[in-house]
């Protein structure tokens, strides 16, 4: 491991298998989905990963008054953020966290009224920026250090892990809270429709017969910090973040290149960072969105890396794929797999892919694990990994 050593010393999430990480825990070992068919606006009903929380459940978790925000973005992220950091105001914390769609979810709601100038909720547009929700989530924990908001797509909030780690190894913070959020709306509905990247049914991550993604909502935040910090303070950590890389294989604007090789640059990296090999690795989850592209050209990457490819899911056939808070989200349940000693089995395949010979986790397996590969892959070729390892 290159520099200090960076401790997870605060997890929380909210999903469509959960509301906290404890219930997230539970449905894991249970092999719990939260995939559910809804109808979103005018489209047709899609199986798609809802939050089981409205927006006045959640603002009266957390004891909002008629004037906090409105956006399920910020809702979202702000109870996430919430449990990760525990009661009490974090002046000095910093905050990274990502988002893809910002406040579009009321920005189309109210879009046809403020386009004929009827302008009675106009001030709802301040919460239409995709920082806006990063304001949120440091306003609720009474931060006043650093905060900054990251879009890279499906590696956004996977991204701002990796960068809370690079600035406090650069002595630049001292304790990060860093995630993502994004909820389900009719703005990311329209546009995986239009790339015929969805599956009508529940999705089917690396299965011959996958037909592509169901969406999902969630947000999710780790608290990090350095090792020593945490120890001299009292702090106990929950697991190491002992790897992380992000690379860009520069091949399409939507697509992975077919050799996969962004993906095996950043697995291979965040594995070399954390001071481990390939076969040290115990268990991977997988980015696998259950698109033609991204499963074989993951699968691909996996194939090349490991020999052999260690036991491996994709979690968003119980979760969704939760876009930008995918990476955070991945990240939490890789380290409740760690702690839990479990690898779930959330992907239905049947036989391998064509041309491939590994397959995903059919049945949930106890094992001591020591080190997990969470993988984030998003548009633009940003391909990112993170390594979560149990503390000494």
């Amino acid at each position: 491991m290159n520099g200090p050593a960076i401790a997870i010393t605060g997890a929380g999430a909210v999903c469509a298998i959960g509301t906290s990480t404890v219930e997230i825990a539970h449905a894991l070992a249970e092999g719990r989905s939260g995939i559910v068919p809804r109808r979103i606006g005018n489209f047709p009903e899609l199986h798609v990963g809802a939050v089981a929380l409205s927006n006045p459940e959640i603002a009266q978790r957390l004891g909002l008054g008629a004037d906090g925000p409105r956006s399920r973005t910020a809702l979202l992220a702000m109870l996430a953020a919430r449990e990760a950091v525990g009661e009490g105001t974090q002046p000095d914390m910093a905050v990274i966290s990502a988002s893809t769609v910002g406040g579009m979810d009321l920005t189309e709601d109210l879009f046809d009224d403020w386009r004929k100038d009827r302008m009675e909720q106009a001030r709802i547009a301040r919460e239409h920026p995709v920082s806006a929700h990063t304001i949120a989530v440091a306003s609720t924990i009474g931060s006043r250090a650093f905060q900054t908001t990251i879009s890279t797509a499906c590696s956004s909030s996977a991204n701002a892990i990796a960068m809370g780690a690079r600035l406090l190894q650069q002595g630049r913070a001292r304790r990060i809270l860093a995630g993502g959020s994004d909820p389900l709306c009719r703005f990311t509905m329209a546009g995986f429709r239009a790339l015929s990247a969805m599956d009508p049914q529940h999705c089917r991550p690396f299965s011959p017969e996958r037909k592509g993604m169901n969406l999902g909502e969630g947000a999710a935040y780790l608290v990090l910090e350095r090792l020593d910090d945490a120890v001299r303070d009292g702090r106990a950590p929950l697991a190491l973040l002992a790897g992380w890389s992000n690379r860009n294989d520069a091949h399409h604007a939507t697509a992975t290149s077919p050799d996969g090789h962004g993906p095996y640059q950043a697995m291979q990296e965040a594995i070399a960072r954390a001071g481990l090999q390939p076969s040290d690795i115990d268990h991977i989850n997988a980015h696998g969105t259950a698109t033609d592209n991204n499963d074989d050209t993951e699968l691909r990457a996996m194939e090349r890396l490991f020999d052999p490819v260690p036991p491996f899911t994709s979690t968003k056939a119980l979760t969704g794929h939760t876009l930008a808070a995918a990476g955070a989200l991945e990240a939490v349940i890789a380290l409740q797999c760690l702690r839990m000693g479990l690898v779930p089995a959330a992907s239905i395949a049947h036989a391998p892919m064509s041309g491939h010979t590994a397959m995903p986790v059919a049945a949930p397996m106890r094992a001591a694990l020591k080190a997990i590969l969470s993988s984030s892959f998003g548009f633009g070729g940003n391909c990112s990994a993170l390594v979560i390892t149990r503390p000494a």
